[in-house]
């Protein structure tokens, strides 16, 4: 039996599973070594920290059970190692956290796999406090493969019992993922499954499902060990791959567990279990450490910006929001997110001076509930500072309200908060707008550069934009090029370096025409160094890409017949790299000097290359040229495509091939709409942007069908088939001439010259009968312009008539017709007639004309007015199925004539000739190819001829079957091939057409009509006779083999060839009048520069083109109907037509765009999910304002209430004052704390100029922190029962005069109030501290129209400054600047010191002012003359400061501190000068 087919071996299968089982077992060892070397990294980097030594402490409840041998550390006893458990008698040191805690290698690192839908898979380290951040960074972007960020998302809130309204956690969710997805942001959270860290998570799950295609989002857990709940899962010495994390929600106690929706996990650990917060330092540090990263890994630029989300949060997260604002990272509250987010909203919009400390308690108490109860009065005056000091940091405080209109999603207001601070600095100038620039496109964010940056306050120059505008068309954004476009780059500036264009090639993405450039530099170089090896000096430049390879390879793309768009460099100009026709491209070189740029081209040939569609489009747009742009776009892409390997990248190609051949289509057809003689130069004018060839000519060699088959195509077509006759004149009369040719000379036929001087008679006429109707000349004047050449036409003469007749590709086609028809019927002649053993008259006329058939063959061979070269010319040729039938009839007719003039091979010869004849007239099918009529139908049949073919081979099978059985069984043995072949193959295929056999019946047998033994050459042989002499093959078996045969051949092969003829013209009809319209041109391009004297006569002409073109060296004839050269001033002209007619175009393109019933769709889909927001909106707010009004007429009858008790008790006593009563019905608190807010925020804020530096938590170069003091406490006058300032009084400051004790501290009380701090502080005495500033200015010219002034460069601040310092007495200058200025200028300029003027007097907000110490300021302003000797001095003393001395100019751009600015702005008022 046999086996079952499944169970087979196949080879093929078994050598396919081999080579997929060692694939597998190559990624198997690779991903091993990857884990290997990730792991010995990890062990050599990244630490973990473990208590060393045990001591038994409290037990701490943050698992479900309570253990006694639990460590100080946090840890059980049985967490430690042996060595740490120390004896029980042991009385040594106690346990100590810095001494205590050491760190080793990390045992946790690896992959993380979380259960559930998705099996969502992350990576994670165990890492100690001390990590250094630019080891995370390390880890993060080379070990875990992260791209560096454009932005860095801090997000930090509520952790605990935190509730997000639905519409605000939408928005929060779609705007923070569409930030993160645009700009390449990583997201930084506390990692674990809870508050706002959870609803982040939320986020990057709802993205990773509803856009699967799209790049994953970076959310980054930064979480403490100490607290994750099941991280022993996550532990194994050799890293887990993956590790597999239950969440435990129910079971993890007041410990955490991890999100599964981060992708990335950096675990704290300090050694110790169960405290929250451990992460905060690290991750403030990595932070920072990201922060100061260059953007996009540049040299120059800016650095990652960083922004801090914060959505509900308690007294922690105001830490946060306060330390970062410091930092200078701009913070987005979200209102409506709850706790200390609200209270921060609500009292963003009033002044300082109105927020109070009662209002921040009504706050608190009104968004923290119940937990408000639990906050002591201290905590609340220090949360109530740092209020006010977020609050005055406007610049760096954003809040999205759900409500308001400014902010449509939370991204817009987070990209906005970042310009917002990059704004904040006004000295910078144009440099703050780069950044923001650089910042947008680095996010992608052409939105937020459309309302931030390009803006009525900002002014371009092209100059500026060039490095903004070379970085977008690098990272492909073409939104941001549109863009820049519209706000003043220019092409032709940004361009006009070719360097620029070199390198935008060097910075192409991986592409296909890339790999080709690489190739052909390659090349390039090898043959450089081969040909000049003997000169050292041109092998040092290396592989470099230039344009000339650039314009070597796109030359390649676009065909040999166009010449290079770009002139050679000086190392590349000795060599050829074409890989067409090198010798085609040596003379093309040498014209180089005339090529044209057009920049915009340029830069579209730029993103064609790389087949880019969107920014190919903007630079098409900008193109002059454009309609010759598209189709060259259209060749450069169909030939990149057949070259292409990748299947779908080739498709790509030829879609936007497409699309650039519809842009063609739609420019050619408003241009033909609009004047068809112009439309009809634009295709035949030489294009010098585009390699010197025509528009015609590149939709023929881009095989655009579409575009020739056009209407205004095809008429330029026809003008050029009839020559100078008229394309009106009737088919008969043109006929008619031909023959009786005097009758051009009556008007019988009509000429083109004939036409155009009747037009302008016609206007002419016009013209005048309107001057005469309005007795005016304006109008003849208006339409007085004719070109030249036109205006003053002369009708034709005789001679000239008769040329043009017979110059005139229709005729010349239809008398080599008639020259044609004459060869057969002389060819058929001497074949049948006159076919004599020596040659007849007849017969040496018929060899004479076909030698002027094979001199017209090799004159078209060798004919290239396109400039295709040699090779493509002969490929073009012999691709022509009628030059292929030419060559055929050429070489049978040169055989049988050899044959036939030898006396055996006589008959021979004659045999070929008449199978030539045959051959000569399949060739008269080619002239039908320019009827209209039957033309498309000569296509079709040679698409029927080609599924003839493929039915052949499927009938020969039947054939050859029943042939080869029925000759076996009739016959026996017979060993005469001819009647072999003829009764297996000859009869079964005439039995198809209904000559039946009559020897597989014995009815029909005759014995006579056979031979027995086979010995008649002449008769079949017999079939097998019995005793009878009658057949004995089976009759019946031979006559059911031929009805099955009957059945398949006859019945179901012929009608399955109707079928594919049927199928074949059904397809072909739609397309073959299109493909007959494109292939017409080649046969009218050949009429058009074949002689006029039809064969045999044409040998003359052909005679005389070889004497004028070879032997006299004569330049080609140009034939300017098919390519033509236009001037200077008509070609410009000509461009700019074209590109009006283009925006034409566009512009209804983009109507029918928005016409169309998709975009109506998406219009109305938007309207409607506008409408529904704004119900939604205006629904949340109404419920809103329906509950505060029901809250304020609940507090009314409560106060009603009140009221009317104090009534009733007032009657009763009779004793009760009027203004008591007036308290209780009009409470104080009513009047005052419950005033609305909006009332308060539109309120004017009071200029009490407290001072702010001076009341700073933090002292400056010290580690003391200020008491917080509020606004409202500031002055001595406000009672501040709670007031405790920390004492302090440093040791480096200098002697200090009145001494530090407490006594003489009550003498000295800082005129500006409060600071926070007791003592003298980093100040020199207790007291006013004196200090000067000095304003040194002068007039830069004569004109007196910049005013300068001098200031100090402190290096080790990297700040400006003015010049001065602390001073004993305000008449002298201060003795510091004999460092800076030299003791001798500093003598000349006390000495100036009576000539000052005192700009300002009096105390500073310094932030070293204490209570009992501070700064006081005296401003003086010496003007000096640009002629004295003290300005010699100074400018001397600047050349030897090396840049410590500067001048600079008198604006707002001064780089100064903010009292310092003050000054000088109240200098330049002094002197009249705007700041």
């Amino acid at each position: 039996m046999l086996p079952k087919s499944e169970n087979k071996v196949h080879p093929q299968q078994m050598i396919q599973q081999l080579h997929e089982d060692k694939l597998q077992l190559k990624r198997t060892v690779s991903r091993f070594k990857k884990r290997f070397a990730f792991g010995s990294w990890v062990r050599e980097n990244i630490n973990k920290k473990e208590c060393c030594f045990y001591e038994k402490g409290v037990s701490i409840n943050f698992c479900l059970f309570t253990r006694g041998d639990v460590c100080k550390c946090g840890y059980s006893k049985t967490d430690h190692v042996d060595e740490a458990i120390k004896p029980e008698d042991f009385t040594g040191e106690a346990w100590d956290k810095h001494r205590h805690i050491r760190e080793v290698p990390s045992d946790a690192f690896g992959d993380i796999s979380f259960g559930g839908l998705g099996q969502k898979t992350g990576k994670y380290a165990r890492v100690s406090t001390d990590t250094s951040p630019e080891i995370l960074y390390e880890l993060l972007t080379e070990q875990w493969k992260l791209s560096p960020p454009n932005l860095l998302i801090s997000v930090t809130g509520g952790a605990k019992n935190f509730y997000l309204k639905a519409r605000l956690k939408n928005m929060f969710h779609r705007g923070l993922i569409k930030v993160a997805q645009t700009t390449g942001a990583w997201i930084i959270t506390g990692g674990t499954h809870t508050g706002v860290m959870k609803h982040v998570g939320q986020a990057v799950r709802d993205h990773a499902l509803s856009s699967s295609m799209q790049g994953q989002i970076v959310a980054i857990g930064v979480a403490t060990w100490g607290i994750i709940h099941n991280r022993d899962a996550l532990v194994h010495a050799e890293g887990c791959f993956p590790g597999h994390y239950l969440i435990d929600i129910k079971g993890q106690g007041r410990l955490s567990c991890l999100d599964n929706n981060h992708t990335h996990f950096l675990l704290v650990d300090d050694g110790t279990q169960g405290h929250y917060g451990v992460e905060i330092e690290l991750r403030s540090r990595l932070e920072k450490c990201i922060s100061g990263k260059r953007l996009g890994n540049k040299e120059t630029g800016v650095t990652i910006p960083v922004v801090c989300v914060v959505l509900d949060g308690g007294p922690g997260t105001l830490n946060t929001i306060y330390n970062a604002m410091l930092n200078g990272t701009p913070c987005v509250i979200l209102e409506g997110s709850g706790r200390i987010a609200d209270v921060i909203a609500n009292v963003v919009g009033l002044p300082v001076s109105r927020v109070t400390i009662a209002l921040i308690h009504q706050l608190l108490k009104k968004f923290f509930g119940q937990e408000y109860e639990r906050f002591p009065d201290p905590s609340i005056i220090e949360w109530t500072k740092k209020i006010q000091d977020i609050i005055r940091m406007s610049h760096l405080l954003t809040v999205f309200t759900v409500s308001e209109d400014d902010h449509s999603d939370v991204d817009v207001a987070i990209l906005q908060a970042l310009l917002k601070a990059s704004r904040t600095n006004e000295s910078l100038g144009i440099e703050i707008w780069k950044r923001q620039l650089e910042l947008a496109i680095a996010w992608n964010r052409v939105d937020i550069a459309k309302t931030e940056i390009f803006t009525e306050e900002s002014q371009w120059k092209s100059s500026d934009l060039h490095w903004a505008m070379f970085s977008a068309l690098v990272g492909n954004k073409p939104q941001f090029v549109s863009l820049l476009l519209e706000n003043g780059v220019s092409l032709r500036e940004f361009l006009q370096d070719e360097e620029t264009l070199c390198e935008l090639y060097k910075q192409l993405p991986s592409c296909f025409f890339l790999r080709k450039l690489a190739k052909r530099v390659h090349s390039s170089y090898r043959s450089r160094r081969r040909r000049a090896i003997h000169i050292r000096a041109r092998a040092h430049s290396g592989e470099v890409i230039s344009m000339t390879h650039v314009s070597d390879e796109v030359r390649h793309l676009l065909g040999s017949f166009t010449q290079p768009l770009y002139p050679p460099s000086t190392l590349t100009n000795h060599f050829n790299l074409s890989m067409d026709d090198s010798s085609a491209s040596a003379p093309l070189r040498e014209d180089n000097a005339e090529t044209q740029r057009d920049l915009s081209r340029d830069l579209f040939l730029w993103a064609i290359v790389q087949n880019n569609k969107e920014l190919a489009e903007i630079a098409w747009e900008q193109c002059r040229d454009c309609m010759s742009a598209a189709l060259a776009a259209g060749k450069i892409l169909k030939k990149m495509a057949e070259e292409e390997i990748d299947a779908d990248e080739a498709e790509d190609m030829k879609e936007l091939a497409s699309h650039y051949e519809k842009h063609a289509i739609g420019v050619f057809s408003e241009c033909h709409s609009c004047d068809e003689e112009r439309a009809r130069k634009l295709l035949v004018r030489t294009s010098p942007f585009w390699g010197k060839t025509t528009c015609l000519r590149l939709a023929l060699e881009a095989d655009d069908k579409s575009f020739v088959a056009q209407s205004g195509v095809q008429a330029l077509l026809t003008q050029i088939w009839c020559g100078e006759l008229s394309v009106d004149n009737p088919l008969w009369r043109v006929l008619i001439c031909m023959v009786f040719f005097p009758l051009i000379f009556t008007g019988f036929l009509v000429f083109r010259r004939d036409e155009v001087i009747q037009r302008e008679t016609e206007k002419n006429e016009e013209i005048k009968t309107v001057e005469k109707v309005t007795g005016s000349t304006l109008r003849t004047n208006s339409h007085g312009f004719h070109p030249a050449g036109v205006r003053y036409l002369k009708p034709l003469g005789c001679w000239s008539r008769l040329i043009y007749l017979h110059s005139s590709p229709q005729v010349k086609f239809y008398w080599n017709i008639v020259s044609y028809f004459a060869f057969l019927i002389l060819f058929a002649v001497v074949l049948m007639i006159d076919f004599q053993d020596s040659p007849s008259a007849g017969e040496v006329l018929l060899y004479i004309w076909l030698f002027s058939l094979v001199c017209e063959e090799v004159r078209q061979l060798f004919h290239d007015p396109d400039g295709f070269g040699f090779r493509k010319k002969a490929r073009m040729y012999i691709n022509d199925l009628w030059n292929i039938l030419d060559v055929l009839s050429i070489i049978l007719f040169v055989m049988g004539l050899a044959f036939r003039l030898t006396i055996q091979l006589f008959y021979a010869g004659k045999i070929l000739l008449c199978i030539d004849f045959v051959v000569f007239c399949l060739r008269l099918m080619a002239i039908f190819t320019i009827s209209r009529t039957l033309g498309p139908k000569i296509i079709i049949v040679r698409r029927m001829m080609m599924d003839m073919f493929f039915f052949m081979f499927l009938l020969s099978i039947w054939v050859v079957a029943y042939g080869v059985a029925k000759q076996g069984i009739l016959i026996h043995n017979d060993s005469r091939l001819d009647w072999i072949i003829r009764g297996a193959v000859y009869e079964p295929y005439l039995i198809i057409f209904g000559n039946f056999p009559t020897n597989i019946d014995n009815a029909a047998f005759d014995i006579e009509s056979c031979s027995m033994n086979g010995t008649d050459p002449l008769k079949p042989k017999c079939p097998v006779l019995n005793e009878n002499q009658t057949p004995a093959f089976p009759e019946w078996l031979t006559i059911i083999m031929l009805c099955v045969y009957l059945l398949f051949a006859n019945i179901l092969l012929l009608n399955l060839l109707i079928a594919i003829f049927n199928f074949t013209f059904q397809e072909v009809q739609d397309n073959t009048d299109r493909i007959w319209k494109f292939q017409r041109y080649e046969l009218i391009k050949e009429y058009h520069s074949r002689p006029a004297a039809p064969p045999p006569l044409i040998i003359l002409s052909h005679l005389y083109l070889f004497i004028r073109n070879v032997v006299l060296c004569r330049p080609p004839i140009v034939y300017k109907e098919i390519k033509n050269e236009l001037p200077q001033m008509e070609e410009e002209e000509l461009l700019s037509w074209e590109a009006l007619m283009k925006d034409r175009y566009l512009l209804s393109t983009q109507q029918a765009q928005s016409h169309s019933m998709e975009r109506r769709i998406l219009d109305t889909a938007q309207k409607v999910n506008t409408i529904t927001d704004r119900l939604e909106r205006d629904e949340e707010a109404s419920s809103a304002a329906v509950v505060k009004r029901l809250a304020r007429l609940e507090e009314q009858v409560v106060q009603s209430a009140r009221a009317l008790q104090w009534i009733m008790d007032s009657l009763k006593s009779q004793g009760l004052a009027a203004k008591d009563a007036q308290s209780l019905i009009f409470p104080a608190a009513l009047t005052t704390t419950e005033e609305p807010l909006d009332t308060l925020r539109n309120t004017s804020e009071r200029e009490d100029g407290f001072h702010v530096n001076a009341r700073q938590f933090h002292y400056p170069n010290s580690k003391v922190t200020r008491f917080p003091v509020p606004e409202e406490m500031v002055p001595w006058e406000a009672s501040f029962s709670s007031y405790m300032p920390t004492y302090y009084a440093s040791e480096d400051s200098g002697v200090h005069v009145d001494g530090s004790e407490s006594g003489a501290l009550d003498n000295y009380r800082n005129p500006g109030g409060r600071t926070g701090v007791r003592g003298r502080g980093a100040l020199s005495r207790l007291g006013p501290n004196l200090n000067v500033d000095l304003v040194l200015t002068r007039w830069r010219d004569s004109e007196r129209s910049i005013l300068e002034y001098l200031v100090v460069w402190d290096e080790s601040q990297g700040t400006l400054a003015l010049p001065g310092g602390p001073v004993e007495s305000a008449d002298h200058l201060p003795t510091t600047l004999e460092r800076t200025m030299g003791k001798k200028l500093l003598e000349i300029i006390n000495e100036k010191v009576s000539e000052e003027t005192k700009v300002s007097e009096g105390y500073v907000d310094d932030c070293r002012n204490t209570d009992n110490a501070w700064v006081e300021t005296t401003v003086l302003n010496i003007h000096l003359d640009r002629t004295s000797q003290l300005m010699v001095d100074i400018n001397n003393m600047m050349m030897s400061s090396r840049g410590a001395l500067q001048w600079q100019e008198v604006n707002g751009k001064a780089r100064l501190g903010s009292h310092q600015r003050d000054s000088l702005r109240q200098v330049a008022g002094l002197h009249n000068r705007k700041f």
